[in-house]
């Protein structure tokens, strides 16, 4: 294979010659997550004493975040093979008190530390990507501004580069605005527990509120307490310490929402190994989705099956995303195959994404022939026969993996730079030429 482009083996002319071919379903193991599991790097870090990560996702993200864990001065063991991580937490100091770091183009890695560090004492050079770079941090750094840091800017104020010297909690309460990324709250929820009095957060915006449950309840497994005395106020008590922990750490249901979604489009069951509707995860909401178009999903002891719809064919649905906005461009690949309109509603802020995903998904599908509407937060995408293709992944991961979704079911489809999977899933396209292989009847062969 050219590792600068994939051509998508089509399957579902072959799936229909052999209808009866497939009555098991398929299964599939996917990675670590990776909010998870950036979420406990920086537990395990500011927790007191050894902390064991186990199932962790070893991506470009989360190695970067795990890079700039050393480079703080932490003592870590890795042990890539077997999925695990040791970090040793000093309960809130940090090793180092001057330090420069990368965060790549992590997202979680970018905010997560510089609410860390911007509440630390000590001097921290932070830099990134040209592409986070690109990305807002600018509501987070006010935060931390009031909070006492000083922020000096090293190029475009709001935006990396910059040096934080911080110098700990100046207030018992701020506000932060998550209309543009729910990860501001989170990172300074998970650092709030470096305060010795009781500390608030107000919030603006409703933005990405399942991940917050996520960060509040793994913040709670580490022994951090939070209350929330009203909707948008978020209540720390002072003087709490994250305890170390052996910790699993849940497969990736964003990752897994690619392989589900082969249900309703190629009429095939699929289980996904250790995925259960109890996940911490939001992007499990996708599979609510999945019923919507028609499809049956059931979760048993191995991990959750989606079974196709009865009819054959599935429908075209209203779905408000913004519970699981990082599967929009799932939906939307798979859109032109419903058997009317698809809209997707409350997706606005995946404009500022790794690339502009409202843009990415229109102009994509656009070039394939594919009738569709950007209008506000939502997009609306009209059933047609996708055209031959060269797919534009724009440097961004969930492009790549959820364009490969379209070339599955239409000949002709080749996804661009598809290594930019190694973000958070870099074995993706091996992991799915495995599926079309466990498939195993004439015609559905790389």
């Amino acid at each position: 294979m050219d590792c600068s482009i994939y051509h998508v083996p089509t399957l579902y002319s072959a799936l229909q010659e052999n209808k009866n071919a497939v009555r098991s379903p398929v299964t599939v193991s996917v990675p670590g997550s990776k909010s998870i599991t950036n979420r406990a790097l920086l537990l395990a870090t500011l927790a007191a004493g050894r902390s064991t990560l186990r199932g962790a996702l070893f991506s470009d993200d989360s190695r970067h975040f795990l890079k700039c864990v050393q480079e703080l001065g932490f003592e870590t063991q890795v042990d890539e093979a077997d999925a695990r991580i040791s970090v040793v937490g000093l309960g809130g100091e940090i090793p180092r008190k001057e330090a420069s770091l990368y965060v790549g183009s992590a997202g979680t890695a970018a905010r997560f530390l510089t609410a860390f560090l911007g509440v630390s004492k000590g001097t921290y050079h932070m830099d990134a990507s040209a592409q986070m770079r690109r990305r807002p941090m600018a509501p987070l750094l006010a935060s931390l501004q009031e909070l006492g840091c000083q922020v000096d800017f090293r190029e475009k104020d709001g935006y990396f580069p910059f040096t934080l010297r911080g110098s700990g909690f100046g207030k018992d309460i701020i506000s932060i605005d998550i209309g543009h990324s729910s990860q501001f709250l989170s990172a300074l929820l998970i650092s709030s527990c470096l305060s010795q009095r009781d500390f608030s957060i107000q919030v603006q915006g409703s933005h990405g509120m399942s991940y917050i449950e996520m960060t509040c309840r793994m913040l709670e497994q580490f022994g951090v307490n939070i209350s929330r005395p009203e909707p948008a106020l978020f209540h720390i008590k002072g003087g709490q310490v994250c305890g170390a922990l052996d910790y699993r750490i849940e497969p990736d249901v964003s990752a897994a929402c690619y392989f589900y979604a082969m249900t309703p489009l190629l009429g095939i069951p699929v289980l996904v190994r250790h995925i259960h509707f109890d996940s911490l995860q939001g992007d499990v909401t996708f599979l609510k989705i999945l019923e919507d178009l028609g499809c049956t999903i059931r979760d048993t002891s191995d991990g959750i099956v989606a079974i196709p719809p009865s009819s054959g064919g599935f429908r075209g649905i209203r779905a408000d995303m913004s519970a699981c906005s990082d599967q929009a461009i799932t939906l939307a690949a798979i859109a032109p195959f419903a058997d009317s309109p698809t809209t997707i509603t409350g997706i606005g802020h995946i404009r500022l994404q790794e690339c502009d995903r409202m843009k990415a998904i229109v102009t994509e599908l656009g070039k394939m022939g594919i009738r569709c509407r950007e209008e506000g937060d939502s997009i609306t995408i009209w059933p047609g026969s996708p055209s031959p293709s060269l797919v534009e992944t724009y440097d961004d991961h969930r492009m790549a993996m959820g364009f490969a979704l379209t070339g599955l079911r239409s000949k002709g489809i080749v996804i661009n730079n598809p290594g930019c999977c190694r973000k958070t899933f870099e074995n993706y396209f091996s992991v799915l030429e495995q599926v079309i292989k466990e498939l195993d009847f004439p015609g559905c062969k790389i």
